[in-house]
């Protein structure tokens, strides 16, 4: 049987457009809210067309030791350029990048995943600290 962490996908986000990008401070001030962007084809443009497109990004938070993380988001891409004449002919085209903002009390990691329609899932993380 498969298991998803088999399936998950990870690399160098400069080398490869499918990797969500986390972009926040590395050090955040104990009370202040963390703001995060998470982009997929953040150096390397990814296709957003009809056949080929990132559907999701999930954004979640892992507190440092406890076992599980809490999600703080999760945004889908629902415009690719598909309407009723067929494929590639709206010009309505999403674009697989997203802002929010959290706090926690603890310091953790910002883990992203993205859902690309055609390679699949992939993942990233970036540790963040509360001073």
């Amino acid at each position: 049987m498969a298991e998803l962490e088999d399936l998950l996908q990870s690399a160098d986000w400069k080398k490869e457009k499918h990797v969500p990008v986390i972009e926040t401070l590395e050090k955040i001030k104990k009370g202040e809210t963390a703001s995060v962007k998470v982009v997929v084809g953040k150096e390397i443009a990814h296709p957003n067309a009809t056949a080929h497109h990132i559907r999701w990004i999930e954004v979640y938070f892992l507190p440092l030791g406890e076992k599980f993380p809490y999600q703080i988001g999760k945004f889908e891409f629902t415009s690719h350029g598909e309407s009723g004449q067929g494929p590639d002919t709206s010009t309505v085209y999403t674009a697989p990048e997203v802002n929010l903002k959290f706090k926690t009390e603890k310091s953790g990691a910002i883990l992203a995943s993205s859902y690309c329609n055609i390679h699949g899932l992939w993942q990233s993380s970036k540790d963040m600290t509360i001073e």
